[in-house]
């Protein structure tokens, strides 16, 4: 691998010992050497691939995956997305960073060994831009967070909520897009993802790897991703929006209606899927050869 970006060693362990490694991609995506050169093509407007592509090597330990993580070990992985974060923001060039987790080859990984990505873009992405409006329409309407709604009517509704914990709910959101759709949503409002306390990291770590845990039983070890959705750097209405983080098994294809129409077939209400998850065992041990 590339020299390390980060690294946070092992307590107790030999010297160079360590527990997550953030080292740049081998073949980016986007590439962070040179300026944006924006330009106009008649009508088009183009520019060069700019950006930031890292993994994060999320365990020296080829077999284990998030839901056999031991302790400290997931929320050591969250932390090294915000620190990662804080520094690639630093570049003004950057509009936007996204950190996500590809799991098992139908969900885009590549490789076998744990691993996530974070990509930083020179523009902020299209559905990103989406989320951004329509909670601002919301908050014109009704004068409140959208999410902050959502999460109040969830958790005092209970048929969608799958595990909760002091800081994190994790729901199957109304009118999901997939089978076992999760989102996991602060109940402190919050728009910056890497405005996170060290707390908060440990109880979203908690609820993430018992979601995961929850799939590998329920779906024996499905193909998975999981996306952070945070506002921008700089958005000037954080009072508007809510980082969140959206986790997917990969248990249906997007085929031609649904690029065609934008709408998506989903042969499981997500109710249903929300009281399987909740029948399991809280905390169940996983095998990591599961």
């Amino acid at each position: 691998t590339p020299p390390p970006l980060l690294t946070y060693r092992r307590e107790g362990g030999p010297e160079g010992a360590w527990s997550v490694r953030v080292v740049p991609n081998r073949y980016p995506a986007l590439r962070i050497e040179g300026d944006l050169d924006k330009r106009g093509e008649g009508l088009y407007d183009k520019m060069r691939g700019i950006g930031a592509h890292e993994v994060v090597i999320e365990t020296p330990e080829h077999a284990l995956d998030p839901p056999g993580f031991p302790t400290g070990q997931m929320a050591a992985v969250l932390t090294a997305y915000r620190e990662r974060m804080l520094d690639l923001l630093r570049d003004g060039r950057f509009r936007y960073v996204m950190a996500f987790k590809n799991h098992g080859a139908p969900a885009g990984a590549t490789l076998g060994h744990s691993h996530s990505q974070i990509i930083a873009l020179p523009v902020v992405p299209v559905r990103m831009n989406a989320e951004l409006e329509g909670s601002e329409r919301y908050y014109g309407y009704r004068g409140r967070c959208i999410y902050c709604d959502i999460l109040t009517q969830e958790v005092g509704d209970g048929k969608r909520v799958v595990v909760q914990n002091t800081h994190f709910v994790a729901v199957a959101p109304f009118a999901s897009r997939f089978p076992f759709e999760i989102s996991i949503m602060p109940r402190a409002h919050e728009a910056f993802f890497w405005a996170i306390r060290p707390d908060q990291l440990a109880s979203l770590a908690e609820i993430l790897q018992d979601v995961l845990r929850r799939f590998k039983i329920a779906l024996k070890d499905p193909p998975y991703n999981y996306i952070i959705h945070t506002a921008p750097p700089g958005y000037p209405t954080p009072e508007r929006y809510n980082w969140q983080m959206e986790v997917i098994p990969k248990l249906t294809e997007v085929a031609g209606f649904e690029w065609g129409s934008g709408f998506f077939i989903n042969p499981m209400s997500p109710e249903e899927a929300a009281q399987r998850l909740r029948d399991l065992e809280r905390g169940m041990d996983v095998p990591a050869g599961m």
